[in-house]
């Protein structure tokens, strides 16, 4: 008797669904797609009547597909158990075509965690394939190959060869250009703030409170130099001090709703330092099965990681609660489990949250099975979703107000100190959320002296603090993927691609955590917000993505969708063809330092296959060119330089001896040598330094160390 087949994507997937199945099933790999859009030509055909995307199954994929055929054709039955996705789905459906798979004995099978139970639960529910979902990836893979495809030749002849545009990278990149463009043109304004040093009348009791109010209103500018503040102090040189107010409230604290996949790159970004697409790869790997339960099994250890949606299982629920209670105690439960609204546009309400499969693999019985970074990951995961479902943490926040009397202008000050007290650690004792910019969430957990209102104070110091306003600061990987997710831009699967295509190509830079534009990415912007305006508008480029999310509900069409934007499109790709005017190179090119030895004349930093490099203005006439190095001696070899070099995996800093010497870091270093064996110091975090040498392990604070220029 035949066996039913099942096809998953993956050979880890496949080993740990095939141990659910037992013996009955076959289960098969498919090794992601089996087919796309050809890599050497646009691959779609446009007419009158539309557009049809000529799909072909790649070389690799050959060998795969003719097994997947002959299975499928042996099999009473064919589950199709890809990623419950739309890219999955249309995984599943380019199967079918491509390996000719009779459609009377498919059937789809959808679970978001590779659990026994959710197995058996997906495999007793079969459906048929959604046509829906495949259309709406089939519209985004057809939209951002015509995009692509007509633009990138565009910008081949106007910038440089080897430039690109993508429907999403573009605005993407626009994000990252316009912050550079804010902060470079930002004006500081000088304010000053005012801190006052109270103590009680027996000078046993005092507390530092801020100038809050002036007759009333509060305004950050209302000391804008040094002299309005010297008038301020004048003023209060005779003051007399009470507390007009004084006030303890409970005040309460709510934790963070489960992970969706922007929310865990953004804190995996914060917290562990991983790039987006570290993150992703990492959490497949949780998600298809590392480890093994009690009986034996692999088993999935969290649910399926490309989601927006924060909803959680009844059944997930009940356990977590459990789990809560017989850890922490009663009080940190609560009555009933708590519901975090959607906030995600697009969001799909049938996908979970990402979270632990089951709540009985707590982080540390799992700590021989995974190596360090799932086990950061799975910690994190794990912590985050059980503090979603605990108590409130609570404070007791106290405010106090102090007015001034007698001052020589009749003008009333009121100086303001604010406390805030834990009670009740709450959520608190498993989890609290990471932040990418400005004052830490425990600034004001600071005690108070208790007063009652209208006791008189001791003004002991009145000290001025001139400040001045600071620009935005740039984009970090975690707040370039939230502004992207707040805009309706991109959707889970894309943001680690959008992320990793803006920096493969040269357009984006990161120093010390945070994205900088390079000239190039300045230039490829410039060009097409002159000439391609509803590519580069974050508006028209949100629209499109909840277009593509009206198909995956049934409620647009996927080819007058294209048609709608390929007809002024394909019409601004023509003008700007003959009218757009080449890009001067020195708006790409980088200034540099150096002078060639050859022919005299100045050389720039540019591009290239294998990264950046110094070449000769004087070019064609004079070739010259040297690696882009960064003024550090090899610590190995002793004789060569490091220079920044470009792999697939990123741009690295090797040695400018190989072959001959190896020695490379994927960090840029710091300026500073290791203090304990002078070796290569390189940034760890944005405020911490470590030894490239493992040997040492040197581990400290940057304070005020810089990278090399």
């Amino acid at each position: 008797m035949s066996k039913d087949l099942v096809i998953v994507e993956s050979p880890a997937k496949a080993r740990t669904v095939g141990q659910f199945l037992g013996n009955k099933f076959d289960v098969k790999a498919s090794m992601g797609h089996v087919r796309d859009l050809p890599r050497r030509s646009i691959g779609v055909e446009i007419d009158e009547n539309g557009f049809k995307p000529k799909y072909t199954v790649s070389s690799d994929k050959k060998k795969v597909v003719s097994e997947l055929k002959k299975a499928a054709a042996d099999a009473g039955t064919v589950y199709l158990a890809t990623d419950p996705d739309r890219e999955g789905e249309a995984i599943s459906w380019h199967l079918i075509e491509a390996a000719k798979i009779d459609l009377d004995k498919t059937k789809r099978v959808v679970f978001h965690e590779i659990t026994k139970s959710a197995v058996e639960e997906a495999f007793a529910n079969t459906r048929n394939i959604d046509t829906d979902l495949v259309n709406a990836q089939q519209a985004r893979r057809v939209l951002d190959r015509l995009v692509g495809y007509r633009l990138s030749p565009v910008l081949w002849s106007k910038i440089k060869r080897g430039t690109s545009a993508g429907r999403v990278q573009s605005v993407a990149l626009r994000m990252v250009v316009d912050r550079y463009r804010e902060i470079s043109s930002f004006v500081p304004v000088e304010y000053w703030q005012i801190d006052g040093l109270f103590k009680s009348e027996d000078l046993k009791s005092e507390f530092l409170a801020g100038l809050h109010t002036i007759n009333g209103k509060r305004d950050k500018f209302a000391l804008a130099s040094r002299g309005d503040t010297e008038d301020l102090l004048r003023d209060l040189e005779n003051a007399k001090y009470v507390i007009s107010s004084y006030e303890t409230s409970l005040s309460r604290r709510r934790p963070s709703p489960p992970f969706i996949t922007s929310t865990l790159q953004q804190e995996a970004s914060r917290r562990l330092r991983f790039s987006a697409s570290r993150t992703m790869t990492i959490a497949q790997q949780l998600y298809e099965g590392n480890v093994r339960n009690a009986e034996g099994e692999s088993v999935g250890l969290i649910t399926y990681m490309r989601t927006d949606s924060t909803n959680v299982s009844d059944v997930a629920l009940k356990e977590v609660s459990t789990y809560i209670k017989k850890r922490y105690g009663e009080e940190y439960a609560l009555p009933k489990p708590r519901v975090f609204s959607r906030t995600v546009r697009g969001a799909q309400e049938a996908h979970e949250a990402i979270r632990p499969t089951s709540f009985t693999r707590w982080p540390d019985s799992l700590k021989d099975q995974l190596d360090r970074d799932q086990f950061r990951l799975y910690e994190l995961i794990w912590n985050r979703m059980v503090s979603s479902q605990m108590a409130d943490a609570l404070f007791d926040r106290t405010v106090i107000d102090v007015d001034s009397k007698g001052t020589v202008t009749g003008n009333d000050y009121v100086f303001r100190a604010t406390g805030s007290v834990p009670k009740f650690d709450g959520f608190r004792i498993v989890y609290t959320e990471g932040r990418d910019d400005g004052p830490a969430e425990d600034q004001d957990d600071s005690i108070l002296p208790l007063f009652q209102k209208g006791a008189s104070l001791v003004g002991e110091k009145i000290s001025p603090d001139q400040k001045f306003t600071e620009p935005p600061p740039k984009f970090t990987e975690a707040s370039l993927i939230r502004n992207l997710e707040n805009e309706g831009i991109g959707r889970p699967s894309t943001y680690a691609t959008i992320i990793g295509t803006i920096q493969d190509r040269d357009y984006v830079r990161r120093e010390r955590g945070r994205f900088e534009p390079t000239k190039l990415g300045i230039a490829v912007t410039d060009f097409l917000m002159q000439h391609f305006t509803d590519i580069m508008d974050v508006g028209f480029t949100a629209d499109m993505e909840k277009r593509l999310d009206d198909i995956a509900e049934g409620l647009v069409r996927w080819n007058p969708m294209l048609k709608d934007f390929y007809t002024p499109f394909d019409e601004a790709v023509e003008t700007a063809k003959s009218e757009a005017e080449r890009v001067p190179r020195d708006k790409i090119d980088e200034e540099s330092d150096e002078v060639c030895e050859v022919c005299e004349r100045p050389m720039v930093i540019r591009g290239g296959r294998n990264g950046r490099f110094i070449a000769c203005t004087g070019f064609p006439e004079c070739k010259n060119t040297k690696p882009l190095t960064i003024g550090i001696a090899c610590p190995e070899c002793k004789m060569g330089e490091l220079a920044e070099r470009k792999s697939k995996r990123g741009i690295f800093f090797g040695c400018t001896n190989y072959p001959d010497c190896n020695f490379a870091v994927n960090t840029k270093p710091l300026d500073e040598s290791c203090p304990m064996c002078a070796g290569i110091l390189l940034p760890s975090g944005r405020e911490n330094a470590r030894c490239s040498s493992k040997e040492c392990g040197f581990r400290g604070a940057i304070e005020e160390l810089e990278p090399v220029k």
